[in-house]
């Protein structure tokens, strides 16, 4: 059974992977999430909590770096 976090400590998640994959710096990592949040990359998220999970927030941090780390 897959365990939910809130959407809050899912962008956590995602931002500490960041850091943990790609070493990134926190405020680098947090700056990629937050592009993507207000890109409206998470909206599924916040409209289905079921999605804040380990597994997916493993595949977000890889996807958000791939698509927003030449943006920042």
């Amino acid at each position: 059974m897959k365990t939910h976090m809130t959407y809050e400590a899912h962008l956590d998640e995602v931002s500490t992977l960041i850091t943990e994959i790609y070493t990134l710096t926190d405020e680098a990592a947090i700056a990629l999430v937050m592009h993507a949040q207000a890109d409206d990359f998470f909206s599924g998220h916040d409209d289905n909590p079921t999605l804040c999970t380990q597994e997916r927030a493993e595949l977000d941090a890889r996807a958000v770096f791939k698509q927003y780390r030449q943006k920042r």
